[in-house]
């Protein structure tokens, strides 16, 4: 299949290198000339702006930063609907607030593009090994038509109803990973301010009525997991400041629903304190850094 895919960062670039190794032809855009130079290399076409990579392809796939970047590739006048044939499906893999995928998706139906936003789960190592899970938000055919393309870049390809719905399963998702990375953090420290060592009590926690991911696949204390970020110096994984984004997108979408959210403004707080203490770019993880105990001299 002829896919344009828009977005090399640090997702796009191995999710766009699996649908080459599964055989699709790419035409791909990006702003890093590096990033494109290196898709070059593994087989893939350059297009110059987003609206001439969409008008080669029988479907767009992009994967951006933020909603302003979705909204400037989809409907700004290089886009991708200004070159898109019509009847030519698009599928946004982004993490962005609802609300734009609906105008994005309206925009796209003006012209018979059918448009379904797929926020991934997985992090950049599921993008590289091909285990990302896909929450798609689209009609059954369109779902059914893009299926077999997002299944040689993840694992699980999970329906969640119409165009948005994919986004509001992923800032649900984020929102309770950012609120039980808080936690889990919280209780690692009292413990080893209390006294015990972090690794039993981590043992104990992933046998107990505790455990959760946070602990037991991605636990924050340094030393008790080997492939966790905490045992690099949180170097890699998901970053704080993409995790305070996504707690804005639950806030904010909370705020247009008139649905409190105590726990989740909390986080939010409690990462931008990290953002603005300098470890924005270090693994959400490092969170625990939060509870270490300051110098009283420094």
């Amino acid at each position: 299949m002829e896919i344009a895919f828009i977005g090399l960062g640090n997702m796009g670039a191995p999710m766009a290198a699996n649908l080459l190794k599964a055989g699709h032809a790419l035409t791909v855009f990006d702003l890093d000339a590096n990033a494109v130079a290196a898709a070059l290399l593994a087989g893939a076409t350059s297009a110059g702006s987003p609206r001439e990579a969409a008008a080669r392809a029988d479907l767009v796939i992009t994967m951006l930063p933020a909603a302003a970047h979705v909204r400037q590739v989809y409907l700004g006048e290089d886009g991708v609907l200004a070159g898109a044939r019509p009847g030519v499906p698009m599928v946004d893999c982004s993490t962005i607030d609802p609300a734009t995928v609906r105008t994005v998706a309206e925009a796209a139906a003006s012209q018979d593009s059918p448009f379904a936003d797929a926020p991934v789960s997985g992090g950049t190592g599921g993008a590289q090994a091909g285990t990302l899970t896909f929450m798609v938000g689209a009609d059954q055919p369109l779902f059914e038509r893009i299926r077999p393309v997002l299944l040689a870049m993840g694992r699980n390809v999970v329906p969640c109803g119409a165009p948005g719905t994919g986004q509001v399963a992923k800032i649900c998702n984020n929102l309770l990973l950012g609120i039980s990375m808080m936690g889990v953090s919280e209780a690692m420290a009292l413990g080893a301010a209390l006294g015990i060592d972090p690794a039993v009590l981590a043992g104990i926690i992933n046998t107990s009525t505790g455990r959760c991911w946070s602990s037991d696949s991605y636990n924050p204390y340094p030393g008790v997991q080997p492939a966790a970020p905490a045992a690099r110096g949180y170097v890699g994984g998901f970053a704080a400041d993409l995790m305070l984004k996504d707690l804005g997108l639950a806030t904010d979408a909370a705020r247009q629903a008139h649905q409190p959210l105590w726990m989740g403004a909390l986080a939010q707080q409690l990462y931008q304190s990290m953002s603005q203490q300098g470890m924005g770019r270090l693994d959400f993880s490092a969170c625990l850094k939060l509870y270490e105990k300051q110098d009283p001299s420094a």
